[in-house]
């Protein structure tokens, strides 16, 4: 398994703070850390002694990068989790309450809910990611066919536009107007079935200059 990397050299100097005056305080901290139990050991990093980090770090550091391992399954992430934890601890050791529970047991908390929001955060990045590709490619379908709608609107309308008066007309009001073949009848003063037949030849030729001018249409069309 790979190493979990070593503390930061100086977790004060990232507290945001600036570097925290220790003043004589770590001097009156047990130098055998080694037997010093967790709680001491939290209280010392309390005082601002980074060797008591340290000796936290190697008591602890490999569980949490092994559980950081797990559930995010990449170690340069649960590298950067590690160190989040131990600066956390750095930080604020009054957050650790040796009453609820082992020093340990904290910071594998510590390590899970990090872990958690880590894979949340990039889980949401990532249907983020994909909503904005699948918008794009919808975007870009959209404009295409808007494109080709609009070609094909000006190829109608010029070719309308090559059309006899009579079918013209007949047409336009049929088709762009929305009249029925009765209510255009009645509008150009003619019989129904001439009108109908004035639409069917004007539609035929509409059709033969379409397909002319490269625009593919359907049997029904």
């Amino acid at each position: 398994m790979t190493e979990p990397p070593p503390p930061a050299s100086d977790p004060s100097s990232k507290t945001g703070g600036g570097s925290v005056s220790r003043g004589n305080e770590a001097d009156n901290v047990s130098p055998l850390l080694s037997e010093t139990s967790d709680a001491g050991i939290v209280v010392a990093i309390s005082r601002y002694n980074q060797d008591a980090l340290a000796e936290a770090y190697r008591r602890h550091a490999g569980a949490v990068f092994g559980l950081a391992r797990r559930l995010l399954a990449e170690a340069a992430l649960a590298e950067e989790i590690v160190q989040e934890v131990f600066l956390r601890l750095w930080n604020d050791p009054d957050k650790f309450d040796p009453g609820r529970g082992s020093l340990r047991s904290y910071l594998l908390a510590q390590c899970h809910g990090r872990s958690v929001d880590l894979l949340r955060s990039e889980s949401s990045r990532r249907r983020r990611e994909e909503n904005d590709l699948r918008r794009t490619a919808e975007s870009g379908y959209d404009l295409e066919r808007e494109v080709w709608d609009l070609t094909v609107a000006d190829q109608v309308r010029d070719a309308i536009g090559k059309l006899p008066e009579i079918e013209r007309e007949a047409i336009r009001l049929a088709y762009l107007g929305g009249h029925t073949y009765r209510e255009v009848a009645a509008i150009l003063d003619e019989p129904e079935g001439t009108v109908k037949s004035r639409i069917r030849s004007g539609l035929k030729h509409l059709r033969s200059d379409l397909v002319d001018s490269g625009v593919t249409l359907g049997e029904d069309q």
